[in-house]
């Protein structure tokens, strides 16, 4: 395994012009969330300020319960201890609880984050940065999570959904003996058996697996991982939570930015609510203010405004954050500074930056991460035999392609060179017709149109006779875009970590973590 290159996002076609602006700190007013030095001294200088103590405690207390049952690392034991001081601060990131990890950028997200507060430890000796993980325990779409997939196969999990998926207990496990089945014979394959047998045993909670994992592949790390779905940490949010049930001030404060951001890079990620809370119970429900009485939506139970605020001073641990409050949540309980995530997850926490003022919270450092390749040699060498670079494979494909296909094609520059002289020739013709009757220049202009519309419709042709005549070079392009972006997407949003990690075990974990460049967002390839 080894390093190939680095594609910066900004030379991806494929990269959000809003995150793109976003790295390039084109967005007006949010500059200071860019990550650089000058801006992480800021905001450790601005949570110290506003983190409490008090706050600091109860994290500290929480993790320790949450601790309980894992023997810990040295470096968990003294990122666990570092917590309780003020000069301490997180990095985070978090994901779903999809099974087995799901798609493997789940692994690098992580990775990065570690990196990370390495990174930052040793640019500020005398404080302290310690990676987490954040549990999306309080999600309810079982169906987005309850899968992965390797190169050979796909596996699925079944299990009633509705509720937080973090409380769902594991049942069915028949995805186990297909996965053995498939890995049995790789190198760190009994590795991998061994740790979804364990993550997945029959009674554990989808929590409790995501936490299995994730604590045995970076313990080692010093990767600390936090489930907000525990009543003494909600009880930091009842004052947030009334707010939002009284004056939905999340809705009212994003909507400039929404507007903004929707006007200039299209429809925004995730569309605020005017209630941007659900009730949790054996289901996670929505909650809706609906005349004069708060609502679970798709259900018949509702709350006075007097009920609903004593379930919320008696009982917060029911109240659970849509995916806009979400970050609200995470930043209220957590000493943190700055947060890793994919593009999708930058792109809806720009949303936020007002309601986080009115609130006096401070906004954290946003981080795209990096994503990462791996490509088996062969096929790098396929490539560059029909003259292609990497670069091309992140490009619009259809387009390199066809200047592949038409390269040293014979009609096509002659094509070309009629249509040039065809141009010449209308426009000294239109600068003659103009001094005549306007019918005969507006003809003239028509003509032009319809000529000039037959050699585009013969370079059309052209591209598909090409396509006929080198029909099994098409294929093996198409079949190497495919290699690369298995199922027409990203190989990260694809495919399962154990797909490399029964190769090369601990040692590929390692290699991406080396290659990382936590000041740069951008791709890194490797060769395998």
């Amino acid at each position: 395994m080894k390093k190939l290159t680095n594609i910066p996002f900004l030379e991806i076609e494929g990269i959000p012009l809003l995150i793109k602006d976003f790295l390039t700190q084109k967005i007006a007013g949010f500059e200071p969330q860019f990550f650089n030095l000058e801006n992480i001294e800021k905001q450790f200088l601005q949570k110290e300020k506003s983190f409490s103590s008090g706050k600091r405690k109860v994290l500290c207390e929480v993790l320790q319960n949450q601790y309980a049952d894992f023997p810990q690392s040295e470096k968990q034991q003294s990122n666990l201890k570092h917590l309780a001081l003020e000069e301490t601060f997180t990095v985070t990131t978090g994901h779903q609880l999809n099974l087995f990890t799901g798609p493997v950028f789940f692994i690098y997200k992580i990775l990065q984050t570690i990196k990370l507060a390495e990174f930052l430890n040793a640019k500020f000796p005398a404080k302290n940065f310690v990676p987490l993980f954040w549990l999306a325990s309080e999600d309810h779409d079982f169906e987005e999570i309850n899968h992965f997939k390797t190169e050979n196969n796909y596996y699925e999990t079944k299990a009633k959904s509705g509720g937080a998926v973090g409380r769902i207990m594991v049942e069915d496990d028949f995805f186990i003996a297909q996965f053995e089945e498939e890995f049995k014979d790789s190198v760190f394959g009994t590795e991998l058996i061994l740790l979804l047998k364990r993550a997945y045993k029959k009674g554990n909670t989808l929590s409790q697996a995501t936490r299995i994992i994730v604590h045995e592949l970076f313990a080692d790390y010093g990767l600390l991982v936090l489930d907000g779905d525990e009543a003494k940490l909600k009880r930091e949010m009842k004052t947030v939570f009334r707010d939002e049930l009284l004056n939905q001030n999340l809705f009212e404060t994003t909507k400039s930015t929404v507007d903004f951001l929707s006007g200039k890079y299209g429809k925004v990620q995730v569309n605020p609510r005017e209630i941007n809370l659900f009730y949790l119970s054996e289901t996670r429900d929505r909650i809706a203010f609906e005349h004069d009485q708060f609502v679970l939506v798709d259900k018949d139970i509702s709350f006075s405004k007097e009920g609903i605020l004593n379930e919320l001073e008696n009982h917060p641990e029911r109240f659970s954050p849509n995916a806009l409050m979400r970050p609200v949540y995470q930043e209220t309980i957590l000493p943190n500074i700055a947060y890793v995530g994919g593009n999708a997850e930058i792109m809806y926490w720009l949303e936020l930056r007002d309601y986080f003022e009115k609130l006096g919270l401070p906004f954290p450092i946003l981080i795209p991460r990096n994503s990462m390749l791996m490509i088996a040699e062969k096929t790098v060498s396929k490539a560059e035999n029909l003259g292609l670079k990497i670069n091309d494979f992140f490009r619009n494909f259809a387009a390199v392609t066809k200047h592949i296909l038409l390269n040293d094609n014979e009609i096509l520059p002659l094509l070309n060179q009629q249509e040039t002289q065809l141009k010449d020739q209308f426009i000294r013709l239109k600068a003659k017709a103009g001094s005549t009757e306007k019918t005969f220049a507006n003809l003239v202009e028509a003509e032009q149109t319809r000529q000039l519309k037959s050699f585009d419709r013969m370079k059309k042709r052209l591209l598909r006779a090409e396509k006929i005549k080198h029909r099994e070079k098409l294929e093996r392009l198409e079949n190497l875009f495919l290699k690369i972006h298995p199922g027409n997407t990203w190989q990260e949003r694809t495919y399962n970590f154990s797909v490399f990690y029964s190769d090369f075990g601990n040692e590929w974990l390692h290699n991406c973590y080396d290659a990382l460049e936590v000041e740069n967002s951008e791709l890194i390839i490797f060769t395998i």
